[in-house]
């Protein structure tokens, strides 16, 4: 990797950022707008390519649509000329597509169909695609009778078979499935850019550009995990009324990309340690998983003024989605209301799916909540509303490491939250947990804290400590780029036996007084303690660490052409070491 140039961050993201709102939109965000010696590209899997742009990008990073529905051709979002896809398309003959893409395709499904997965075989098949489309047109390929009579045969040979544990499909599900096949596979119709690093935001189709990315470049792929994507299609799957076979297609299909995901990723970086247990049940080797726990600034949510609210106010910051189970905090609502009647409850948040929010409204008026219990929209200004409640309630049936919880903290607020995902790891002993779906127990929760105004400081006070220690948004880029350097750089953890001394003492000592140096704050005496441990012991293992620690100072001090030129030093260095190794030819 030359780096004479800021690193190259290809960031693929899933009907998020920059179009969203929401957690993963903010984490996004923020290593865009505050990562200045990196250059990306945003990669974004869209619905459909009509949603308005909510987050504007900053200068040095791009954008690409990649919307898969809302569009009459495949091509629509592609920045070529109509001369190619004309030529692409006259290309495309039955001859060409019996001979290229039926083999393929037919690989393809027998691959999303099967209930052991074959991720590398997966990951074969998908570049084999994408490099036919490179040819030959994608709609015309699709579109032919053969690819469909390939398809029926296929489903349907399997779905006889014994213990195939799979329905056999009406007309209308194979219809459907198939599209689903054609609508998501556009991704590998699109050309993958050339990038020193790439990253998905879910182990999710995102994932997909990555992948390839890595087997036609071999771009090192880091791979970061809000919500345990597998497992959030499960919740999301029960309440869908699809037919048995589309149910089943559906979840073996994601379980493909996710395990596709997982096998290729060089580091996995989950937002807490929660999520762990999904990904190592599912194939990933603890040494290529790193946790890099959300953070937020201190300097936006301060904390609150001491002053109490008007009335009791339970604030909730979430979108209006049954991932958030607002239903359950209006049910928790009318517990606190019998015995604090001037209690007020307001969520904070975008409507994430519509109907959600029309069965919320209508059970607002079942229960005669009226004006104490407000749906008060997005908002811009997120610390003055955490500021405006005495108690932070958070009532998810699944999360991660949501933001909600630790910008409530970090505003010096108690949070009572289910105990789902990482917030018990946000929280510690400084909030209230709750089971989930529970809304007596929330209730007695938000009872207990209203009418204790010291339990209520106690825990805002300690909270707030919490976040202060562990997560803030300084650690979180801090992590981010420190990732992105080693990868780019191809940082190893071991080197050869040859070169592979102990550390020196004297190394050690420069090092952890370095580290000590830097968690104060005292930069520029860090960065000389570390060259002196590179003095020290120039051959050692840990000297192309302790360039991308220099490196990552002086990106925290804003001095960004000093980061390219440790980064230029760390490179130079591993190809001397390369030179250096034993010639086992």
């Amino acid at each position: 990797m030359a780096m004479h140039s800021k690193i190259k961050v290809l960031l693929s993201t899933e009907g998020t950022y920059p179009f969203h709102q929401g957690g993963v939109s903010t984490w996004c965000d923020i290593l865009v707008q505050e990562l200045k010696s990196v250059d990306y590209m945003i990669y974004s899997v869209l619905m459909n390519p009509f949603v308005t742009q909510k987050f504007q990008l900053p200068s040095h990073a791009s954008l690409i649509k990649m919307p898969l529905w809302g569009t009459e051709e495949p091509c629509e979002h592609l920045s070529v000329p109509f001369s190619d896809i004309y030529l692409a398309k006259r290309r495309t003959r039955e001859k060409e597509v019996k001979q290229y893409f039926i083999p393929l395709f037919k690989q393809l499904v027998e691959e999303l169909l099967a209930e052991i997965k074959s991720p590398q075989k997966f990951g074969s098949i998908l570049l084999q695609l994408y490099q036919y489309f490179q040819t030959y047109e994608y709609k015309a390929s699709f579109k032919t009778e053969a690819t469909w009579e390939t398809y029926k045969q296929i489903v349907l040979t399997v779905c006889n078979q014994a213990h195939s544990g799979i329905a056999r499909p009406d007309v209308y599900s194979l219809i459907q499935s198939i599209g689903w096949i054609y609508r998501f596979m556009n991704i590998i119709n699109t050309p993958v850019p050339k990038v020193h690093v790439t990253h998905a935001a879910a182990a999710a189709f995102c994932g997909i550009p990555c992948v390839l990315s890595k087997l036609l470049n071999n771009t090192p792929y880091m791979l970061t995990e809000h919500g345990v994507y597998l497992r959030e299609q499960y919740l999301s799957l029960s309440k869908r009324a699809y037919t048995p076979f589309l149910s089943t297609f559906l979840m073996r299909f994601i379980h493909s990309i996710t395990s596709l995901n997982y096998t290729f990723a060089d580091q996995v970086s989950p937002v807490c340690q929660y999520n762990t247990r999904w990904e190592t049940r599912f194939g990933v080797r603890p040494k290529n998983i790193q946790v890099i726990y959300n953070g937020v600034d201190p300097n936006i949510f301060i904390e609150a003024p001491a002053a109490s609210q008007p009335a009791p106010t339970v604030v909730m910051v979430a979108r209006v989605d049954p991932i958030k189970d607002i239903i359950t905090f209006m049910r928790a609502a009318e517990v606190v209301l019998k015995q604090i009647p001037e209690a007020k409850f307001i969520v904070y948040g975008s409507v994430s799916v519509p109907s959600y929010y029309e069965e919320c409204l209508e059970l607002k008026n079942q229960m005669n909540l009226g004006d104490s219990f407000i749906f008060a929209g997005h908002t811009q200004n997120m610390a003055a509303a955490y500021q405006s409640g005495d108690v932070i309630a958070l009532s998810s049936i699944s999360e991660a490491f949501p933001y909600s919880v630790v910008e409530g903290m970090m505003t010096g607020k108690p949070v009572i939250a289910t105990d789902v995902g990482g917030i018990a790891e946000a929280l510690g002993d400084t909030g209230i947990l709750v089971p989930p779906r529970d809304h007596e127990q929330l209730g007695q929760g938000i009872i207990k804290l209203l009418n204790d105004p010291e339990l209520r400081f106690e825990l805002g006070k300690d909270g707030r400590e919490r976040a202060l220690n562990f997560f803030t948004l300084e650690r979180v880029l801090d992590l981010h780029l420190k990732s992105y350097i080693k990868m780019a750089l191809r940082v190893q953890e071991s080197a050869p036996a040859e070169l592979r001394p102990a550390p020196a003492a004297m190394q050690k000592l420069y090092m952890d007084k370095a580290y000590s140096l830097q968690a104060h704050g005292l930069y520029e005496e860090a960065i000389r303690q570390f060259r002196l441990a590179i003095q020290a012991t120039p051959y050692s293992v840990h000297v192309p660490l302790i360039f991308t620690e220099i490196a990552a100072i002086y990106n925290k001090l804003g001095q960004y052409d000093m980061v390219l030129q440790e980064m230029d030093k760390c490179q130079a260095y591993i190809e001397m070491m390369e030179l250096k190794k034993p010639d086992t030819a």
